[in-house]
């Protein structure tokens, strides 16, 4: 693989998968001292294009962004439709689910982690832009996601 495929090594976020995010959202808020941003809902299917593992997915979680300085935490509760929030909260409880990296060239970017056995997992659209989940747990022990926003 060539080095550096996402063309960043710059994180922009930790995803957190929780069961009860009002609950998880007032603790980060109080033990880090700033205002509970509150959440919000992933856009429905027919906007988000929802994808998991290539089937369409009607999943829909509810999100809340902190913002930590540099880096974005980002809170979320999975609806009860397949997608890999779901899935590994299952599987694996609550806790990390990802990290992602703001890149530019998600279609090639994606083909290339493909070819070398990574993976997507699921992939959808938001305002201003698209994001995408890579299967890298093998090699890195972490989903990755891709974060690419439309240019203005």
């Amino acid at each position: 693989m060539e080095k550096n495929v996402l063309g960043t090594h710059v994180i922009a976020q930790i995803g957190i998968l929780v069961r009860d995010i009002e609950k998880t959202c007032e603790a980060y808020a109080e033990f880090f001292g700033v205002e509970n941003p509150g959440w919000s809902f992933t856009a429905p299917v027919e906007m988000a294009r929802t994808e998991y593992r290539g089937e369409r997915s009607e999943a829909r979680a509810k999100l809340a962004f902190f913002k930590m300085g540099s880096l974005q935490l980002e809170l979320i509760e999975p609806d009860e439709h397949p997608s890999t929030w779901r899935e590994y909260l299952d599987e694996h409880g609550e806790g990390p689910h990802h990290i992602a990296f703001r890149i530019e060239g998600m279609k090639d970017k994606v083909m290339t982690l493909e070819l070398n056995q990574m993976p997507l997992l699921q992939k959808g659209e938001y305002t201003g832009g698209r994001y995408a989940y890579i299967d890298t747990l093998e090699s890195l022990k972490v989903i990755i996601e891709l974060l690419e926003n439309d240019k203005k």
